[in-house]
């Protein structure tokens, strides 16, 4: 066992061991006693004892109602516990093997080891641009005031992370811990309401201000620093090579929650936050920068000769300035009149251009290292946040707006919009884009629909360029429902060019988009327009719901290649806008291997991507952790971008459309023309239960009615990781593959599976999902919650679950699952041990709440801690 593997164990047997303490003074020894044996029995199941497991089961099923709750709370706290020492783990000095998270020389060292020069390298570093999107994607079921006592937890466990740590200090920490394990014990898990997209905004900047406000410029010091000794190369002061954007406030996409009065407010807030924030800075700055020397010119600029302390001086000033637009900012909000002097500052330069001479004339004068600390963290935090601390996309359903120009063109006299062909759209709309009257009349009364939509596109028009980089269109299909959010642009009055950037998510669509851009690009009228450079999203979560993973995985990667080849052939540069989730299902996995496993060329035009959810947290929820995802990010573009993977042969691009075609069918044929399989999915998964927690602003369903095509992605992979039979992420994809290798072309999947990045990410995620799921549990739910009548269809999928985990491991070889990733697979099977329990209770709570019989809050209150615990138990597959 490795040292940091060692140290994680130790450190979850630690928490363990105050959690119970914990659960004894709480709520005596009574219940500490049933939940320790509950787990003890969890745990000889899990060693193979079939008699352990039917007395858990047994324990669970004849278990109090007053009990459930406790019981509930213990294995799910045990589980956000546990997930805290291992991405603990993952940054401690035991893990790094004392290596700095950020090691340039590594990826270096890669790099020319397979040919590449140092002007290659220092180019790459120059293009790289990162936009990590923060999206609120109800998936992360933790309240903030919990997420917080985690990070304290964490802080913890560094702060005992030293050999030579004293005794009194360390009985001080373990003192805090308890005291942080007793705090979430009393803490409801669950909140009562949905937070709204106000709400949700906050949380994104209490991540931003908590985490990534020191990381990103500590990490950029680190690779810079790096950079000169490696390749005597420095990052310019100017440069912008990572940055946020957020969806949250901004996407209203299926949330009537989120309106224009929305928007505009997170807007403020947002500007709000980053003036408080940058006022903490110049704070520091006026403290530190005492220094007398200055140029000439600095003199000149600050236009006083006589001051001592000039930069002082100049950091007073700004001072001033901010603290006056936090109170402009504030009576905005409270809906004061306003008016916007010079001592606000709204635009970045306005910030940038006092601070760059500050930089300029320290450099100047001797004092580099001085410029090179506090100030240029500074300067790399306007660069990266700005005045406005994140950029807000606007991202709408493309419906919305074909449904506001029908009722237009119909008040007008002019038709409907919504009936006319492709063809007539088009016209109608490259015709009134070139016009110079506007086509919205003035005194017109549109329905609150549409006027909603209006308002939408007049807080666009309000806002300064850049603040929103892209109105996203979800549902794109057709060159009419980009031109379409141009026109409605300009009939707002929008003062600039506004990027639209169709959003791409069903398999059709898919398949679709790159004739869809042709068309668009042969449109004189857009060309003109759009400055030779374009955007487009990739939809992961809903291509998967629609055709299955497999054949959705290959749409989307052959989207991309046709994409790249039309904007290449025309010379526009693409960026490809990946709307990946956290989960297997919903187009995650590890970073480094999900950039890889893209088509050649693909990052060229720069990383754009979507965290979303629980993956803000787990991914950059914490300075270090910020920093070595950041880390893997640049590597990992780096290296794609210099040594790109190989483009598949022709032999492999065959393969995979058979296999796509093939898993497409299965998928489909059960999902969508099975009679029996929607009240299957109903009964077998927690689904309905779902939508009673209040995870996010946005309903579970696009549609109050309707079956699996109006529900959104989200809960559709939630409920089958629930119970643990993860099946969109599999379904189809065994079958294909098994077919294809009693056709005689094993030999082809081996080549691909050890050639090409791709393939191999298909198969090793299918791995880890398999080693996720279990049928013995998915069976239980079946036997307790499903009509008999229809209980065969569970039976079929864990026969076919087993069938297509033998296939995959005949692919790659391998004896047992993750067999090359032992300690994952470690951490999987012990976290088992902890989530069998809320999977045995959570049916058993389902069967009572379902039963229509009088039950009390806290059942139902259990039912939802049961939830989150499993989703903590499956992480990136729940």
């Amino acid at each position: 066992m490795s040292q940091s593997n060692s140290l994680m164990n130790d450190n979850i047997a630690m928490l363990g061991k105050l959690l119970g303490e914990t659960i004894k003074g709480a709520l005596g020894e009574g219940t500490y006693e049933r939940v320790e044996t509950i787990r003890q029995l969890s745990k000889a199941s899990h060693n193979g004892d079939k008699q352990a497991h039917d007395k858990l089961v047994e324990t669970l099923q004849n278990l109090p109602d007053k009990d459930f709750l406790p019981v509930a709370q213990a294995f799910n706290q045990f589980l956000n516990l546990t997930n805290t020492a291992e991405q603990y783990d993952t940054i401690s000095q035991h893990a790094m093997g004392k290596e700095n998270p950020v090691n340039f020389a590594r990826i270096y060292e890669t790099l020319k080891g397979k040919g590449a020069n140092d002007e290659e390298i220092r180019k790459a570093i120059d293009e790289i641009s990162i936009d990590l999107v923060l999206t609120a994607h109800p998936t992360e079921i933790n309240r903030r005031s919990l997420i917080n006592n985690l990070n304290e937890v964490s802080d913890c466990l560094q702060q005992l992370d030293h050999d030579d740590i004293v005794s009194y200090k360390q009985e001080h920490i373990m003192s805090r811990l308890k005291q942080l394990i007793i705090q979430y014990w009393f803490t409801a898990e669950i909140r009562k309401d949905r937070p709204t997209p106000n709400e949700e905004a906050k949380w994104g900047y209490d991540v931003i201000e908590s985490s990534l406000w020191s990381a990103v410029p500590s990490f950029l010091k680190e690779f810079n620093k790096q950079l000169e000794a490696s390749i005597g190369y420095k990052i310019p002061v100017d440069a912008r090579p990572i940055h946020f954007t957020s969806w949250m406030g901004g996407d209203r996409d299926g949330n009537p929650n989120v309106t224009a009065v929305v928007t505009k407010d997170v807007l403020l807030q947002s500007r709000k936050r980053a003036a408080t924030l940058f006022l903490k800075d110049i704070e520091v700055l006026v403290k530190e920068l005492s220094m007398f020397n200055c140029t000439v010119e600095f003199r000149d600029y600050l236009g006083d000769a006589e001051v001592q302390e000039p930069y002082r001086a100049l950091m007073k000033k700004l001072r001033s300035k901010l603290k006056k637009t936090i109170i402009f900012l504030d009576e905005t909000i409270e809906g004061k009149h306003t008016t916007i002097t010079d001592d606000i500052i709204f635009h970045n330069e306005q910030l940038w251009e006092p601070l760059i001479k500050c930089y300029d004339s320290l450099i100047a004068c001797g004092m580099e290292s001085i410029a090179d600390d506090k100030l240029l963290d500074t300067l790399r935090r306007i660069k990266c946040f700005g005045v406005t601390l994140v950029k807000i996309d606007i991202r709408q359903e493309s419906t919305r707006h074909t449904e506001a120009l029908s009722e237009l063109t119909l008040y007008l006299g002019l038709g409907d919009y919504a009936a006319w062909s492709e063809t007539e759209k088009q016209t109608f709309l490259i015709k009134e884009l070139s016009s110079k009257r506007p086509l919205i009349p003035q005194q017109w009364q549109p329905s609150a629909e549409t006027k909603e939509v209006i308002d939408t596109f007049r807080v666009i028009a309000e806002t300064p360029q850049g603040v929103i980089p892209v109105y996203v269109i979800s549902m794109a299909r057709t060159p009419s429902d980009v031109l379409a959010v141009h026109l409605l642009l300009k009939d707002t009055g929008c003062p600039y060019t506004l990027p639209v950037a169709p959003l791409f998510e069903t398999l059709n669509d898919l398949n679709n988009a790159s004739d869809v851009m042709q068309q668009l690009l042969n449109i004189g009228w857009y060309r003109g327009i759009i400055g030779n450079k374009q955007m487009v999203m990739i939809g992961y979560s809903d291509s998967a719901k629609d055709a299955g993973a497999l054949a959705a995985g290959w749409a989307q990667y052959s989207a991309q290649e046709a994409l790249l080849k039309t904007c290449n052939d025309a010379g526009v540069t693409l960026t490809l806008f990946h709307g990946r989730g956290g989960t297997i299902g919903r187009g995650g996995g590890p970073a480094k291997v999900a950039l890889f496993s893209q088509p050649p060329g693909s990052l060229k035009g720069g990383l754009r991507v979507t965290e979303q959810g629980e993956m803000i947290r787990f991914k950059l929820g914490l300075p270090d952790l910020a920093i070595t995802t950041l880390s893997l990010y640049i590597d990992a573009i780096l290296e794609a971008n210099i040594l790109p993977p190989p483009a598949p042969k022709e032999e492999w691009r065959q393969t995979m459309d058979e296999l796509s075609n093939i898993s497409c069918k299965i998928y489909q044929d059960l999902v969508r023309n099975n009679d029996n399989f929607i009240p299957y999915f109903y009964q077998a998964t927690p689904e309905a239960e779902l939508a009673k927690l209040p995870l996010g602003s946005r309903p579970a369903k696009r549609k109050s009615t309707g079956g699996v095509e109006s529900l959104r992605a989200i809960p559709w992979i939630f409920g089958w990781s629930q119970n643990r039979l993860m099946l969109p992420a599999w379904l189809g994809a065994g079958q294909a593959l098994q077919q294809i290798i009693d056709e005689g072309k094993m030999n082809i999947l081996e080549t691909m599976y050890q050639d090409w990045p791709f393939f191999n990410t298909r198969i090793s995620m299918l791995e880890m999902v398999y080693a996720k799921a279990d049928s013995r549990i998915a069976a239980y739910y079946d036997q307790r919650l499903v009509d008999k009548n229809i209980q065969y269809l569970g039976t079929e999928l864990r026969e076919q679950l087993a069938k297509d985990t033998n296939t995959i491991l005949n692919i790659a070889h391998d004896k047992s699952l993750m067999e090359n990733l032992p300690l994952i697979a470690s951490n999987i099977a012990m976290r088992n041990i902890y989530t069998v329990p809320l999977n045995l209770l959570q049916v058993e709570l389902l069967q009572r709440v379902r039963s229509n019989e009088v039950h009390p809050d806290e059942l139902e209150q259990a039912l939802m801690v049961t939830i989150s615990g499993i989703a903590a138990g499956m992480r990136n597959t729940g």
